[in-house]
């Protein structure tokens, strides 16, 4: 049932690359829309059928593969990796919606998206630590030629420099995983084996730092950051959308997956300092933000303050934070998805992302007044404003965060408040106004620009009113994280260890 996450996208990308190559780029996209809404449509009913109150992976998969090295083809679905299936499942049907039907070498860009979206769903799903890898590492290719063939003018030197920096960021974490199979004596990767081991305090922190400094490069976390605005500037629209909406997700996921769960000790003797860098990192991408001129690399430095958000809800290390990491997690993609999506069709009917030339956009008769609308909408949810879905993640990251450390979180605070800086200061230069004679004459928007962004819009309205779908999934997920998993054979009830005794586990789920 998982594996179809996975093998429908590489089949639908081989049938692409068969396809005649005469053919209109635009049945290419039929095609490939096609592949990624059936994707979409399992990803919901996998959702359906899924039972949030249990901690266990769900829909496993086993086969033993390459038995000598221990890795083994070993998938499951839980209240952690569901949302961000979805997310991927989703964002990419997004991305091919919105990419522009006359795109040159068009059957190598849908097989690659495709690549990418089953890339990105492999490395949720694993639940073996060099299968994670492997997906971890298999979808820089097709983001890297996404960047260098249909990217902006310097996109050789953005994709070489994401190319480099993410392969530095598999190599650390590749080691820290060789590291504890190694001290651990254990003869796979499989993660829950590995997760009930025990190792002294010292060697969690020597494989717990490589980790973090990987997980850190690929989210990105001040100051292994320098890769994404330059990535994001050259990227086209829909890799944008794809780069922030799922594939920075990877990091986030590292970190609570494989930095609490496997290294819990390790990482609660660390967390003051996480914290600390994740306030450092949001304010140095709010600040930054504020100096930028292309609205592109405003929404790229939004996306490195907001991501630390993350990092301060993972140090907390209590249920309900937790819980606001993955709940960050979803609202941010969603957030920049719509934000990148925006910026996009302006620069498509302009032919500028620079706020110092463009103005008065919102005009109703001749600028682009949906658009405009929309590109509100987005800097208020991203701002926080009650309502939205952007409000709900990031509160829940802050009352979960500061009865551990109040001071990172009220630091994180002010980056919040500089969002809304940063972005009216955006939004007022681009679209209030009047509209310059150069801008009289935009060309109309088209149906396949608004569409996606109105499904965006909707979702970031509808989890903002009614939060707890979003919550619901990962609150058993969020408790599980921070206790040793063992399993009563009468009960079938999630126990606490000693290992989780005088960890801040404490927390209150939403629905209280």
């Amino acid at each position: 049932m998982l594996s179809a996450l996975i093998w429908v996208p590489i089949l639908g990308a081989i049938l692409i690359s068969c396809l005649p190559a005469n053919w209109q780029p635009h049945r290419y996209r039929s095609v490939a829309m096609a592949v990624a809404g059936i994707v979409l449509l399992w990803t919901i009913a996998l959702g359906t059928w899924f039972d949030p109150t249990q901690t266990q992976t769900q829909f496993s998969e086993y086969v033993p593969w390459i038995e000598w090295i221990g890795l083994n083809y070993h998938l499951g679905l839980d209240g952690l990796s569901l949302p961000l299936v979805f997310l991927n499942s989703f964002l990419t049907l997004i991305a091919i919606v919105s990419t522009n039907r006359s795109i040159s070498r068009s059957r190598f860009y849908y097989a690659l998206l495709l690549l990418l979206s089953s890339g990105a769903a492999g490395a949720f799903l694993a639940q073996d630590l060099l299968l994670f890898f492997l997906f971890y590492e298999l979808e820089i290719i097709p983001l890297y030629f996404l960047i260098a063939i249909w990217g902006g003018a310097r996109r050789g030197y953005a994709a070489m420099k994401f190319l480099i920096y993410t392969a530095v960021s598999g190599i650390l974490v590749l080691a820290s995983f060789l590291g504890i199979v190694w001290f651990t004596g254990a003869s796979t990767f499989d993660y829950e084996p590995l997760r009930n081991s025990e190792l002294p305090l010292e060697l969690q922190l020597v494989l717990l730092i490589p980790l973090l400094i990987g997980l850190f490069i690929k989210i990105p976390i001040f100051p292994f950051h320098t890769w994404l605005p330059d990535a994001h500037v050259e990227a086209s629209t829909p890799i944008s959308v794809l780069l922030a909406g799922v594939l920075l997700k990877l990091g986030t996921y590292g970190l609570l997956r494989f930095g609490v769960g496997l290294f819990l000790d390790a990482w609660v003797t660390i967390a003051p300092w996480l914290a600390y860098l994740a306030a450092i990192s949001a304010l140095y991408g709010a600040f930054t933000a504020i100096a930028q001129k292309d609205m592109k690399k405003v929404v790229a430095y939004s996306s490195i303050a907001h991501m630390a958000y993350i990092l301060l809800a993972a140090a907390a290390t209590t249920r309900l934070s937790l819980e606001a990491a993955v709940c960050q997690m979803i609202a941010h993609g969603l957030i920049s998805a719509l934000l990148f999506l925006l910026v996009g069709v302006v620069y498509k009917k302009t032919g500028s992302r620079d706020v110092t030339v463009l103005v008065g956009l919102l005009n109703p008769e001749r600028g682009l007044p949906a658009i405009g609308s929309m590109m509100i909408l987005g800097v208020m949810a991203s701002a926080g404003i009650p309502g939205m879905v952007g409000f709900i993640a990031e509160f829940l990251v802050f009352r979960g965060s500061f009865p551990i450390f109040p001071i990172p979180t009220l630091l994180c605070l002010i980056g919040t408040g500089l969002t809304a800086v940063y972005f009216l200061l955006m939004v007022n230069r681009v679209f209030f106004g009047r509209l310059s004679e150069s801008l009289s004459h935009l060309p109309p928007v088209e149906w396949v620009d608004r569409v996606p962004a109105l499904i965006l819009s909707a979702l970031i309205l509808i989890l903002g009113i009614q939060p707890v779908w979003m919550v619901r999934w990962s609150e058993a997920q969020a408790a599980a994280l921070i206790v040793t998993p063992s399993i009563s054979l009468n009960q079938g009830e999630l126990k606490e260890s000693p290992k989780s005794i005088g960890k801040p586990t404490t927390g209150v789920s939403l629905e209280q």
